[in-house]
């Protein structure tokens, strides 16, 4: 058998720590944000929630197309993690599935008929894992401002020190 794009026990820690930071985002406080420039916490967090929704199609299509996306809305918490836990379902089967020569085939982000880059798929799933990582930490941040205790991560946090 020949590996995933990830290996699947750092994908299920990634996700099952991105799942316990997404619960803990308070649903009366989605219009939030830390600065003028920053997305509002609704948002974040519904991004951080679609992200592993994107890893099966980058893993099964030949691009994903931004320029068809919905935007950004507010959704209560439990939407959320419902989009969320179907994203991870349908990113381990796809990681468990491709794997192999099919990682080196091209995938590319396009908006409309524009290609915004093309990369190997093994790399591309590489790059989103990273990427809900980054996105995840903001939303740490977002917690603590809002004096919402940070789940353990990586070792304890300031909030939990059992890990």
């Amino acid at each position: 058998m020949t590996e995933p794009a990830i290996p699947l026990k750092e994908f299920d820690e990634e996700m099952a720590g991105t799942r316990r930071t997404l619960e803990r985002v308070p649903e009366d406080r989605g219009d939030w944000k830390p600065h003028e420039k920053s997305f509002p916490l609704g948002h974040l967090a519904q991004l951080v929630a679609t992200m592993p929704g994107w890893f099966a199609p980058s893993l099964h299509e030949p691009y994903i197309d931004i320029a068809a996306g919905s935007g950004y809305s507010m959704q209560s918490t439990a939407t959320l993690l419902g989009i969320f836990d179907e994203g991870v379902r349908s990113a381990r089967e796809a990681l468990e599935t491709v794997t192999g020569n099919a990682l080196q085939e091209p995938w590319s982000l396009k908006r409309g008929e524009m290609v915004l880059f093309t990369s190997p798929r093994g790399e591309v799933v590489r790059n989103h894992l990273s990427h809900l990582v980054h996105h995840r930490a903001q939303l740490t941040v977002y917690l603590r401002l809002l004096d919402v205790p940070v789940p353990a991560l990586y070792g304890p946090s300031a909030d939990e020190r059992v890990f």
